[in-house]
């Protein structure tokens, strides 16, 4: 197993231009995302206690029942069930609404990027909605009847592949986040097979030596990230950029890293 500890990477900040950025879930060939980046020291967050309402992530410790996390039927009629009760348990939520769908992604050694949709690794440091898009969806997954005094979106991240993660995730803790490096772009889905094009507002990041990365070293299967997408408090962390990065710590015969995503948005009622 690699070591663990801090380490030193490149993060995919953009470089404003003028134009709106905007790119797609498969055809990165159309994207323009005008990559600028630039090498930033990324904390071993292991060593530390990060929060999901103050730097906007944390690590839990959670195995799944389900054998084959890849299986995405099974993913989405069972797994979705288990992160629900999870989110549940961790931010003392309400009611969790959560997407069913998983969303596997694969490092570029894998072989395996751009064989599933939207399976490409994040390789640009990104918010993944808006304030005003992440505002609307939390409304329209709202339970109904509730007076809701608070909602927030969730992303949980594991690997399924074992340690040292040659492209792990880095987090920027929220803090220190200006509200200027958030820069409006345009995420465009375009599903395999024909379907009809959607998009919706998110955002890409501008460099700011001030900002704080993070990752976690050596995760295993029976781990998982969850950090904050959207937040209806402004007082809690939220908006958290993140993308992939590599790891120098991990040889060349570290694993090729197999990861999944799951998406749920939590509720307080009032």
């Amino acid at each position: 197993m690699a070591k663990g500890g801090n380490i030193r990477a490149e993060i995919g900040y953009t470089r404003e231009t003028g134009k709106q950025p905007y790119f797609y879930a498969n055809a990165h060939e159309k994207d323009y995302v005008p990559l600028a980046p630039v090498e930033m020291e990324i904390r071993d967050a292991r060593a530390l206690d990060c929060t999901l309402d103050r730097e906007g992530f944390t690590l839990v410790q959670h195995e799944s029942a389900l054998a084959d996390l890849t299986d995405m039927d099974a993913v989405a009629k069972e797994h979705s069930l288990e992160i629900a009760e999870l989110l549940k348990q961790v931010t003392g939520a309400d009611h969790v609404a959560m997407t069913p769908g998983g969303i596997l992604r694969y490092s570029e050694r894998s072989g395996k990027t751009g064989s599933t949709d939207n399976s490409h690794p994040a390789r640009f440091a990104h918010v993944d909605m808006s304030r005003s898009a992440a505002a609307e969806a939390r409304a329209k997954s709202a339970p109904e009847g509730k007076t809701i005094a608070r909602s927030a979106q969730y992303n949980v991240w594991r690997v399924l592949t074992p340690p040292p993660q040659d492209v792990p995730l880095a987090l920027c803790a929220w803090p220190s986040v200006g509200q200027e490096d958030l820069i409006d772009c345009l995420a465009i889905f375009d599903p395999p097979g024909g379907a009809p094009e959607w998009s919706f507002g998110n955002y890409v990041i501008r460099h700011n030596p001030g900002h704080q990365w993070h990752y976690y070293s050596n995760m295993t299967p029976e781990e998982a990230i969850i950090f904050k997408t959207s937040e209806s408090d402004p007082g809690r962390a939220q908006l958290m950029p993140h993308g992939a990065v590599d790891n120098p710590l991990a040889g060349d015969d570290a694993p090729a890293r197999m990861s999944l995503e799951m998406r749920g948005t939590c509720y307080w009622f009032g």
